[in-house]
């Protein structure tokens, strides 16, 4: 029996990269939270809705296809062999929060960090159970 096999590599493709985003969305927010001190300290941000519309579309596209194509977006680029790089972005609704109010700036970061925990926690998650699944079936089919 032959699995199809690229649609096996295409689902480690996705989770890899959304845990490449959320991983490098920690220290962005992170470095939020530190920089609350600094005089010329503007907060950032990942672009999390154009990286989510992106997935979206790469993820359409293989439903139709069969083929996983990751377009680039303004802030997200996707190089050759699986690489990618998210420009942070100035977080305007952050920056509005740290010059009116910082404890709520505080509380709003830490809802992020905490958003984008689970949001690893889940990729991270399907991931050891695809490859869990991906062994099971390799011992069994074989």
């Amino acid at each position: 029996m032959n699995l199809p096999t690229l649609a096996t590599d295409n689902i480690t493709e996705v989770l890899l990269k959304i845990i490449e985003f959320t991983q490098t969305r920690q220290i962005i927010l992170t470095q939020n939270i530190n920089g609350i001190g600094a005089g010329d300290f503007v907060p950032k941000d990942l672009p999390v809705d154009e990286f989510s519309k992106l997935m979206h579309m790469a993820i359409e596209e293989h439903a139709f296809s069969q083929q996983l194509v990751f377009q680039d977006g303004k802030n997200v680029k996707f190089g050759s062999g699986g690489n990618f790089e998210a420009t942070p972005i100035i977080d305007e609704n952050a920056k509005k929060l740290f010059e009116k109010n910082r404890d709520k700036y505080l509380q709003c970061q830490i809802s992020k960090m905490l958003e984008n925990s689970l949001n690893q926690r889940i990729a991270l998650e399907l991931l050891k159970t695809k490859r869990a699944n991906d062994s099971y079936l390799g011992r069994h089919l074989n």
